[in-house]
């Protein structure tokens, strides 16, 4: 049963609060991007050291990100969120500080730690505080807030690095972080659901399984492919992957019961999610670098230069969720999509040392597309395809393995960069990029193949019913 204290703060000020903490933790995946070439040229590193200081994050944010909920639910949300916004700070700090590349990486790591715990939880106490009344214009203006981190990361990672240095991509944090903690602690009132329980054996083993093959794939070309620490870091990272789909079917209380999986909807989506940002994520790793390595824009203008993709979900969704509502979840997701593909192909297509931005433009607009069509029906289709008792744990699932799409997305096409590409010359970056390239529309393809499996709107079901309040308390925001 839910419990919570004594009303101290208004629905305004959690509002505030929440919104302000989600853009922080949605803006740090891809803030860094644009920051890449001045991070190398400040702290050397080769590109498994470039692809760790984005992975870092994704990944730890990612499998631990159920975790976190659920110890908001067991030992206060209140508590965690402020526990969770100030290790993200504090890692903040760290990571501004790094002397070296190691450095950065670990600090990133923490940040995904604090971000786990903090974003999940964001939801939640502002569900909890606002009306129900009212309830959907304000999860409506935190979306908005969180797409606008996503819309203008690399911007504002590419502004902050030209005009000042890339360290204040993470400097921009601490300053809100610090004003953020007596406000949680001050005006967010506490809320807990003490039959919760903690997932430990389920969390040790998708985090170590997923480091593994993440491991193996970032470092396969430098350390080679067939050697001891590549091997194992495969082998071992695939037997507890699958010893955490075992536990997911076997154990009472997993943190991800596989039997959600039985269901074509929750399956469709759930994989489309995981292979779309694979090739997006993996693709705007590679495509923010060749913007300024080979096209010779600074960080701004490459920022600038790729908000008509990663801006265009502010404009197109509205549209998109209307045809949602129209003709269902399915035709939308799976035409967003194909678009996606066909963009990143036409990228592979295009690209050249000395490409027009022009010649860029239609890949950026379909690719901005066919992001906003994919995105805005994803979570109605996740909500809908399991009970309202099971639409906590299910939005928790899509959004981690969003989180685990992105990390693999950049060490899958990073090792198709290194073997077929390298830094030394504009040349070498384009042979490389390309192929990548090919490898995330191809991901991105199956996905659109694989979200044709979630059914029509003909069929209802009892898991179509509406959500609950209970379930929508529960629920995690999307963070890309």
């Amino acid at each position: 049963m839910e419990q919570s204290t004594a009303r101290r703060g208004s629905a305004a000020w959690a509002l505030v609060i929440t919104s302000v903490a989600g853009f922080m933790a949605a803006l740090d995946n891809l803030v860094v991007t644009t920051a890449l070439p001045s991070i190398r040229k400040d702290l050397g590193g080769a590109l498994e050291d470039l692809e760790w200081t984005v992975s870092a994050y994704t990944l730890t944010f990612a499998v631990l990100l159920m975790f976190g909920a659920a110890l908001g639910d067991r030992f206060g949300r209140r508590r965690l969120f402020i526990a969770g916004l100030a290790v993200f700070t504090g890692a903040s700090a760290a990571a501004a500080l790094a002397p070296g590349i190691d450095a950065l990486i670990a600090a990133r790591a923490v940040q995904g730690v604090g971000a786990a715990i903090m974003m999940p939880l964001t939801l939640t106490l502002l569900t909890a505080a606002v009306p129900v009344a009212r309830r959907g214009a304000a999860l409506g203006i935190f979306s908005a807030v969180t797409g606008l981190a996503v819309a203008s990361g690399p911007l504002i990672g590419g502004s902050l690095t030209e005009h000042i240095s890339w360290q204040w991509i993470f400097w921009l944090n601490v300053p809100i972080g610090l004003a953020l903690l007596p406000l949680a602690r001050l005006r967010l009132d506490e809320s807990y659901a003490p039959n919760a329980r903690l997932d430990i054996p389920g969390t040790l083993l998708v985090s170590g399984g997923l480091f593994g093959i993440v491991y193996a794939l970032v470092n396969g070309q430098a350390d080679g492919w067939s050697s001891t620490p590549i091997l194992a870091g495969l082998i071992l990272g695939t037997l507890l992957l699958a010893a955490f789909v075992r536990h997911g079917l076997t154990s009472k209380n997993p943190m991800l019961p596989m039997r959600l999986f039985r269901n074509r909807a929750f399956f469709g989506i759930n994989t489309a999610s995981l292979l779309m940002f694979l090739g997006m994520f993996g693709s705007i790793f590679l495509l923010s670098q060749f913007l300024q390595g080979v096209a010779g824009y600074s960080p701004t203008e490459a920022g600038l230069r790729m908000l008509p993709w990663t801006g265009m979900p502010l404009i197109v969704a509205p549209i998109a969720g209307y045809l949602s509502d129209k003709i269902g979840g399915r035709p939308v997701v799976a035409t967003g999509l194909a678009l996606q593909a066909v963009g990143l192909a036409l990228f592979a297509l295009v690209l050249e040392p000395g490409v027009s931005y022009s010649a860029q433009l239609p890949a950026l607009i379909l690719s901005g597309i066919g992001m906003a069509l994919y995105f805005a029906p994803a979570a109605s289709v996740v909500m809908s395809s399991v009970r309202p008792a099971e639409q906590g744990v299910a939005s928790g699932a899509n959004n981690a393995l969003r989180e685990v799409g992105g990390a693999l997305g950049v060490a899958v096409l990073g090792a198709v960069f290194a073997a077929q590409g390298s830094y030394e010359s504009p040349q070498a970056f384009t042979d490389g990029t390309a192929p990548a390239l090919w490898i995330g529309a191809g991901a991105v393809a199956v996905a659109a193949l694989v979200a044709l499996l979630i059914p029509g709107r003909r069929r209802l079901t009892p898991a179509d019913a509406p959500v609950s309040s209970e379930a929508a308390e529960q629920s995690v925001p999307v963070a890309v």
